[in-house]
C-alpha cells in the first residue's frame, strides 16, 4: 500500500489502543480481502481457493484455515483491476476503470472481437497452467482501437466503443474464471471463492457462477459492499487473529510490501520493523 496512508492507519490505531488500553492489532491488508467473504453467506468448510483480484493483485491462494495461506498462481505483469484502468483509459472512459468499462459494455457485443488470452510461458518450455498476464490484452486493445479509429477517420462505421469494452470485459472474465476452476480442481478443492474490487463486475460474477456450476463446485463472492477496500473487512481479519490469541506490539511500525504468507511476523512480541 502507499506509505502515507499506512502510517496514518498506524499513528491513528495505535493512539486509539493507548488512549483506551485496547489490543492493538495490525493486519495485512490482503488478509481482510480474504476475509471480506465472511461478511457475506456463511463459507462451506475449507480448505478453499480464493481468486483475490483488484487494481493491484490477482492472485490465487489457498486456504486451509485462519492464517495459513499458501499462493498458488498470480498474474506476472499487470493486475486485472490496473488493466480495466489502462483500457478505459484507451476508450476515453472514466476512473476507476471497472466501473467505467462494465457501464459501457452492458450493451455491447462481447463476440464481436477476438482478444489474446495472455499466458505465461515457463522456462523448461510450456505454459504456465495457472498464472496470468494482461500486459499483451491491453496491447491488443490499444492496437484495435487505432484500427477503429483511423476506419472511423476515414469514413467508416463509428467506433464501437460497447463492442469493444464488452469483448475485453469477456476475455478477462473468461481467463480469470477458467484457470481458477481448473486450479481448484487439479488440487482437489470443492470450494472457489472471489475477493477484491475485481470481483464486483457483473460479468465476472455471472461467469464464475456458471462455471462452477457447470463443474459441480461451490462458490461465494465477497458482497458488493465489501469489494473494493473498506474498513469493515479490515476489521474481520483483526477479529480473527485476536480470537486466536494474537496481539501486535504496540511498536509496530508500517511497510508497503509484505508477502501475504510472512503476516505471523505482524504479531510477534518484538515489532519486526
Amino acid at each position: 500500500g502507499l506509505v502515507g496512508a499506512l502510517l496514518i492507519g498506524s499513528v491513528t490505531g495505535r493512539s486509539l489502543a493507548r488512549l483506551h488500553g485496547k489490543p492493538f492489532l495490525g493486519v495485512h491488508h490482503l488478509e481482510g480481502h480474504l476475509c471480506s467473504v465472511q461478511l457475506g453467506d456463511p463459507l462451506p468448510p475449507g480448505p478453499y481457493l480464493v481468486l483475490l483480484v483488484s487494481g493491484g493483485h490477482t492472485e490465487m491462494i489457498r486456504v486451509d484455515g485462519p492464517g495459513d495461506y499458501t499462493r498458488l498462481a498470480r498474474s506476472r505483469d499487470d493486475a486485472a483491476g490496473e488493466a480495466f484502468d489502462k483500457v478505459a483509459r484507451l476508450l476515453g472512459l472514466g476512473y476507476p476503470g471497472g466501473p467505467a468499462v462494465q457501464a459501457a459494455a452492458a450493451s455491447g457485443d462481447s463476440k464481436r472481437f477476438s482478444l489474446p488470452k495472455g499466458r505465461v510461458s515457463r522456462p523448461e518450455g510450456g505454459f504456465h497452467p495457472y498464472d496470468f498476464s494482461f500486459s499483451g490484452l491491453k496491447t491488443a486493445v490499444l492496437r484495435l482501437v487505432n484500427q477503429l479509429r483511423a476506419e472511423e477517420a476515414a469514413g467508416g462505421e463509428p467506433f464501437p466503443l460497447a463492442d469493444v469494452a464488452a469483448s475485453f470485459e469477456q476475455v478477462v472474465a473468461d481467463v480469470l474464471v477458467e484457470r481458477t476452476t481448473r486450479c481448484a480442481r487439479d488440487q482437489g478443492l470443492k470450494t472457489i471463492v472471489m475477493v477484491g474490487g475485481v470481483a464486483a463486475n457483473h460479468r465476472l460474477r455471472a461467469r464464475l457462477e456458471e462455471r462452477c456450476q457447470a463443474l459441480a463446485l461451490e462458490w461465494r463472492v465477497a458482497p458488493l459492499a465489501y469489494c473494493t477496500d473498506n474498513a469493515a473487512m479490515i476489521g474481520v481479519a483483526a477479529e480473527q487473529r485476536f480470537r486466536a490469541g494474537a496481539q501486535s506490539s504496540i511498536e509496530l511500525a508500517v511497510t508497503p510490501r509484505l508477502p501475504l504468507e510472512q503476516a505471523p511476523v505482524l504479531y510477534e512480541p518484538q515489532a519486526p520493523f
